[in-house]
């Protein structure tokens, strides 16, 4: 018997992928159970959750970072005898929590950047935070490169930046601008008006305009960008985003009796400025972005944008002074020759 071989003819990506919904199926099929699993996975395991804030002294961020989590996550509110000295240099700071709702665990890590902006001369105080962004990059580089790699790899790298304004009313400060443009190419950047409630609606309202001006006349991306967006949905979504930004935030941990309700709020002589309501400030546009609507986009800008384009730069690095990344040469700072070349 002689077999003739027929080469199969090229088939389109039309031709080989179609789409069969609910109603061109047999029967049930239990797909959608996948979401359950998926569900039960994270429930047990948790997930990680870092931010950093960054801003000078006395502008509550700490305040802000307990009021969105509602809780003391702070540094500042977990330090026995905590003492406000003002630092010489910027030196950061982290510290992390377990916090669980509803059977979800999340580990959350807050960095604060004590000293930041805070000197007559503040000069290059943005580049202990731009090194300390790359370092849990490298970090995260070194886990992935380990022959026996760890089944669930720490992730340290920084999801978030919020970086806090003083509600001055002008226009963004060089010091501001210099950090956004410099950390927004390596982290995604969330600018806030800090203590809000010390403008007008109608000077709250004019220094927004003004602040989203200066970040288009400077080049700043800062999060969500509009490259990002997956689909129209997406899109339409961020687009309200973006004509809020900066959000105008206050903070607080105390809570007032309003119309027989305890809410959160900042009591004055001309009544209670109530956190959470969107018609005294924008907290909660803020605290939805964060946790309840965009945390997992940050989580997935971080590694698939990011923290890539860092490893491909770091790759590309190697390859160009043909060596091998490996776990040793990013420990001890070397990059060895390669065995290829070591033969030539």
């Amino acid at each position: 018997v002689n077999c003739i071989e027929h080469p199969l003819p090229c088939l389109s990506e039309s031709d080989t992928q179609g789409i069969i919904k609910g109603r061109d199926l047999f029967g049930y099929v239990g797909i959608e159970a996948v979401l359950d699993q998926m569900r039960r996975k994270t429930m047990k395991a948790g997930f990680e959750f870092n931010i950093m804030v960054v801003g000078q002294s006395g502008l509550g961020k700490s305040t802000l970072v307990n009021t969105l989590f509602k809780s003391k996550v702070s540094r500042k509110s977990c330090t026995p005898n905590y003492e406000e000295k003002i630092s010489k240099t910027v030196h950061l700071q982290s510290v992390s929590h377990i916090i669980e709702e509803k059977g979800v665990k999340m580990k959350l890590t807050v960095i604060d950047t004590p000293g930041f902006g805070d000197q007559i001369n503040n000069e290059n105080c943005w580049e202990p935070i731009v090194q300390y962004v790359n370092e849990q990059y490298e970090k995260y580089l070194k886990e992935e490169l380990n022959v026996n790699r760890k089944k669930r790899i720490p992730d340290s790298r920084v999801h978030c930046c919020v970086y806090f304004l003083p509600a001055t009313g002008h226009w963004l400060r060089p010091i501001d601008v210099e950090f956004m443009r410099r950390l927004g190419k390596i982290v995604s950047i969330l600018p806030v008006i800090a203590k809000a409630d010390t403008l007008t609606l109608e000077e709250r309202l004019e220094f927004k305009q003004r602040i989203r001006q200066d970040l288009q006349a400077n080049g700043i991306r800062v999060y969500p960008q509009k490259e990002y967006d997956e689909d129209a949905e997406d899109r339409i979504l961020n687009d309200k985003i973006r004509e809020n930004i900066p959000f105008a935030v206050v903070g607080t941990d105390k809570e007032h009796q309003v119309n027989g309700n305890k809410v959160l709020g900042r009591k004055t002589k001309w009544g209670i400025i109530e956190v959470e309501n969107i018609a005294h400030c924008e907290f909660a546009h803020l605290r939805d972005l964060l946790i309840r609507s965009h945390l997992q986009d940050l989580k997935d800008v971080t590694h698939n944008i990011h923290y890539e384009t860092y490893r491909v730069k770091r790759l590309n690095e190697s390859n160009a002074n043909g060596v091998v990344l490996s776990p040793l040469t990013l420990e001890n700072g070397t990059l060895e020759k390669s065995d290829a070349e070591s033969h030539l």
